[in-house]
């Protein structure tokens, strides 16, 4: 195994009597694509939610690059370089495509973002730069200027994605990243993180569709229940019977 960028020990989770998270360890490994499955309720969206500061475990740790994000801000954790995409695009609807993305590259560079004075920030030409660059590598450039709420939903989230890589992030957390994709989309989004892939950007994906999380994971970690009941690579996931009962009560995925 190479090293471990992030790292999640005996973590444990209740929400008054329920037990969404359960002993949970995982490391992940630098430079890889990990994916997280799970059926509905299994505590997907609790994991990653605990690494980015949303929500604070009731015990164990997390660990990024050495350092520990327990108890750490959200935006404290964005600045050491763990970036998440949600399921639901959050992006600017009113602004343009290049602004959007020029907002979270000026935030990174400045350590936060004042919307009352952005129309001086809008100015900067080495941000401006970056975000046409990252607009041009997911194929939005020709939209830079349209505003952001007449985009397709799969336009979208190429552009949540781009307001997510012009970070620059040491870790990528994509959360459902093809939901509501019609399949087209879909394989423009698997071709999209194939290509981020060859960057060595490490990644966590959680997602539904099997066809996406087969074709981009090196690593698959199962969710049940709150619980880790397998976690291989994607051939030892699919045979596992663990996880055909889990998701199709003893089918093959």
């Amino acid at each position: 195994m190479g090293d471990i960028l992030l790292h999640v020990k005996d973590v444990h989770k209740s929400f008054g009597g329920l037990k969404a998270l359960t002993n949970i360890n995982l490391a992940i490994e630098q430079g890889t694509t990990h994916a997280i499955i799970g059926p509905n309720g299994a505590g997907k969206s609790t994991l990653l939610n605990t690494v980015i500061g949303r929500l604070v475990p009731d015990s164990g740790s997390v660990m990024f690059g050495g350092r520990s994000l327990t108890g750490l801000k959200p935006f404290e954790i964005n600045q050491v370089g763990v970036v998440r995409v949600f399921q639901t695009p959050e992006i600017f609807p009113d602004l343009t495509l290049l602004q959007n993305v020029m907002i979270p590259a000026l935030a990174k560079k400045e350590g936060s973002f004042r919307f009352n004075a952005f129309a001086s920030l809008f100015k900067d030409t080495d941000v401006r730069d970056q975000a046409l660059a990252m607009l041009e590598d997911l194929g939005l450039a020709e939209q830079k200027d349209r505003e952001a709420a007449h985009l397709s939903r799969g336009d979208k989230r190429r552009l949540e994605m781009a307001m997510g890589l012009v970070q620059r992030p040491r870790l990528l957390l994509l959360d459902e990243p093809t939901a509501g994709m019609a399949r087209h989309d879909t394989n423009r989004t698997i071709d999209l993180l194939q290509e981020v892939k060859k960057t060595g950007l490490t990644k966590v994906i959680i997602e539904h569709d099997m066809h996406v999380v087969f074709s981009l994971a090196d690593r698959i970690t199962v969710l049940a229940q709150g619980t880790i009941i397998c976690e291989g690579t994607p051939d030892e996931v699919r045979g596992n019977p663990k996880v055909q009962e889990a998701y199709l009560g003893g089918a093959h995925l």
